[in-house]
Formats: C-alpha cells, structure tokens, sequence
C-alpha cells in the first residue's frame, strides 16, 4: 500500500487576529458611513481567531489589478512551496531526487510555467521528474491529490510522490464588494501551504529521526460529484480577479448526502462509522463542519482538530485538510496502530473525496 511518509505544513508570514482583518474588511468593502453590524457578526460567527496573510494587512485595499496581484501570487507560492516541499523531505529523510512525480495544486492564482516547474531548479528536483499542475478542485484537492498520488504508486510501487498545495486565498480580495458571499469569505480564508511525501509498497523508509513520525497507508478513494450543484462554490473570473462563488446551501447539501457516501464506501471495505478512529475532515467553517458531524453522527470530539485548526489559521482551501492530517499525527495522541481512519474534503462541482487510511 501507499505510504504517507511525511506531512509538512506552511502558513503565510504575515499573521492578523481577525478583528484586524474585520476592520481591513470594513474600510475597503463597505460604503463610507454604512452599519457594519452584519459584517461584525459574520466575522465573529467564523470561530477563527487568527489567519496568516501573503501581504502587510495596509496593502489590501490598493490591490485591484488581475494581473500585478497574480505576480504576486506566483512569488508567493513559488517561495512557500519550496519550503513545504523541503520541510516534508526532510521529515520523510528523503533527498529532493529522490521524488518521481511532484503533484500541484492550487486555486488562488494561476501561472505558466506552473509553480511546480519553477520549483524543480530551485528544490533540486531530477529533470526528469513527472509534474502534474492542478487547477479548479478547490478546497478538496488536498484529499484528492492523496488519492492521485495513491493511484500513481500503486502502478509505480519502487516510487516517490509528492502533492503540493499552495492557498494565497487572500489574495483574491474584492474590494467594494459587500456581498454576503464575500464577507463570509473574507471571514474564513486564510494563506498556507502543505506537501505530502508519499511512498509506494516497494519504498516506505522511516521518518528520519528527530523528525515528524511518518504517517499512514493509504487504502482507498472515493471521489462523488452531484449533479446540478456547480454554482454552490467556486469563482466568477472577472477583470478583478476570482470573485467568490459561496451558496448557502453548501451544509445542507453535506447533510443530505454525506451519510450515504461514507457509509456505502466504508461497507464496501467491510467497515462502519464506529471502526474508524480518526476524522480527518477540511475545515470549510463552522457550518460545514456542523453539518458533517450531524451528518455522521460523530462525537463532540470526533473533529476537534478540525475546528481547531480553524480557529487558529482560518480554511486554508486545498492546505486545510493537509495541515489537520499533519496536526492529526503530530499534536496529541496518534490513532491506534492499524486502526482505520478518513480523511475527507468538500469543493467545487460540488464534490467530495474521501480517502480510507490506516494508521
């Protein structure tokens, strides 16, 4: 089976409490003199406490053109990338060539050469590794791209994969735009990145030592698409940027039809919900993850590192489950040994992945 060898997750320089954002917030979507009443609320309501930022919090509000942010985007997540890939091959004591397929992914900006291209020079990558850019999954490429990465190492059992995201959410900031859409978004988006060292079954070497304890194998992936759902989240693509595309509806949607998905997924491998010993769930706000503790009748506990993860650095898009599966096994007790967990994620289609481990 595949194994996670290491996980490594990086956050943005530039760190605000979110009452500072709320305020930033304030002077740049709303109209001079207007209630911010609303605004407050919203931000409050988050659960988040804090976020990490690509740019001093003063420079939002003069940040219009498509074009200059995308620039910044690319310098940003060419440089946070590289230390999320370093960082993970280093915990999983591997060298940078050693790595056969290095999988990006991202939503936040967009770039060509991609980001991955312009990170095999600087990271010491083989000129001839296979590179795989990915654009457009949203907040659950992270789980999709451990379930990509799985499916290339079971081909190539003697291999090294790596997924890399990179989230530089707020760059996507809309000025003037007092949507309740884009208040909310800018309530819970925040700026990380997070690589993920992968093995195949011929090639699992300890974490190296003194360094993050590797990780768990990867059984299987789900991937489930409903229909007529494509505008409850994504972007509108305008002169300005990425727009926000965020429905309301998005945790009624998780309550209607999560329950089924796992439960039919985890039968197929003989399992329930009560087999499995660790959630591993992206942390889309809190009423999503209302909603997916509703839905699957968890414990109050079950997603714990999820809303904490939250409250601490805000939805990271794709990062976010990436940094929670990294938190999973690095702060506090592990997962019993070869006990089952799931890891899982929501996007735009609308979609979810579900990836079953073993830890």
């Amino acid at each position: 089976m595949t194994r996670i060898a290491a996980v490594h997750g990086v956050l943005a320089p530039h760190r605000y409490a979110q009452h500072e954002i709320t305020d930033m917030v304030a002077r740049n979507c709303l109209p001079a003199g207007a209630d911010r009443r609303v605004l407050d609320r919203l931000h409050s309501s988050a659960r988040v406490r804090s976020r990490h930022m690509a740019l001093p919090l003063d420079r939002y509000g003069g940040q219009d053109d498509f074009g200059a942010v995308n620039d910044i985007y690319i310098s940003g997540a060419v440089d946070l990338g590289a230390e999320a890939v370093s960082g993970a091959l280093r915990a999983a004591g591997l060298s940078p060539r050693d790595v056969d397929l290095l999988l990006f992914t991202s939503v936040t900006g967009i770039a060509a050469p991609s980001v991955d291209a312009r990170l095999v020079g600087r990271l010491g990558l083989r000129p001839d590794v296979r590179r795989l850019p990915v654009f457009g999954l949203g907040c659950v490429a992270g789980a999709t791209g451990i379930a990509r990465l799985h499916d290339y190492l079971r081909g190539w059992p003697d291999q090294v994969a790596v997924l890399l995201s990179v989230e530089l959410c707020s760059l996507t900031f809309q000025r003037s735009d007092a949507s309740p859409a884009n208040l909310i978004a800018t309530a819970l988006f925040g700026d990380g990145a997070a690589a993920v060292v992968a093995c195949g079954a011929r090639r699992n070497p300890a974490a190296a030592a003194g360094t993050a304890a590797a990780g768990p194998t990867v059984v299987a992936s789900r991937s489930r698409l409903y229909p007529d759902t494509e505008r409850l989240l994504g972007w509108d693509i305008t002169s300005s940027g990425f727009r926000v595309v965020l429905d309301p509806a998005v945790p009624e949607v998780v309550r209607k039809n999560l329950a089924g998905d796992v439960d039919g997924f985890l039968s197929d491998h003989g399992l329930g919900r009560g087999d499995v010993t660790a959630w591993v769930s992206h942390a889309g706000g809190p009423k999503v993850l209302d909603a997916v503790a509703e839905a699957l009748d968890l414990p109050d506990s079950a997603l714990d590192v999820s809303r904490r993860s939250l409250a601490e650095v805000g939805n990271l898009s794709s990062a976010s489950v990436l940094h929670i599966l990294r938190d999973t096994l690095t702060a506090g007790p592990r997962p019993p040994a070869g006990t089952p967990g799931l890891l899982l994620a929501i996007g735009p289609g609308f979609c979810t992945e579900l990836v079953l481990l073993r830890w």
